[in-house]
């Protein structure tokens, strides 16, 4: 089984370099790519990050320094990844690698323009824009 899609190619290798922040991966069918920790993080397939549909994709800001901490294989179709920040929620089948390491560089485009018009940062550092802060939780009136 390739994937979820069985015409999925298969990848032949995956190498983590802690040092660069990149995962190396290989597929069967020739394609490679090195995709940075903070790519795989942001574009994570978890619901955390793409909602639960169309138009509730959440986007993905200071994680500039996340590192990629563990790999662990799920199947024959799909590794889970565990980062810095402890987010470990996405399974990251075959097919969605294998579209990552094909549209990596236009992906990083949009990243980046995507941060640029909310006015948030890659850098954990940044202050956050009011309009990306969580909503503080209702008080209660204090009635009975």
């Amino acid at each position: 089984m390739a994937g979820l899609n069985p015409d999925t190619p298969l990848p032949t290798a995956l190498t983590l370099h802690q040092r660069a922040r990149t995962l190396e991966i290989s597929f069967e069918d020739g394609l490679s790519a090195t995709l940075s920790h903070e790519l795989l993080r942001v574009y994570s397939p978890s619901a955390e990050v793409r909602g639960h549909g169309a138009g509730q994709e959440v986007l993905q800001f200071g994680k500039q320094d996340v590192e990629l901490i563990d790999i662990q294989q799920i199947g024959n179709y799909a590794v889970k990844l565990v980062f810095s920040d402890g987010h470990d929620s996405g399974l990251y089948s075959w097919d969605y690698l294998h579209e990552l390491a094909s549209r990596h560089e236009g992906l990083w485009a949009d990243y980046l323009a995507r941060l640029a018009a909310a006015g948030a940062s890659r850098d954990p550092a940044a202050p956050v824009p009011d309009h990306l802060r969580p909503a503080a939780p209702a008080k209660a009136c204090g009635k009975h």
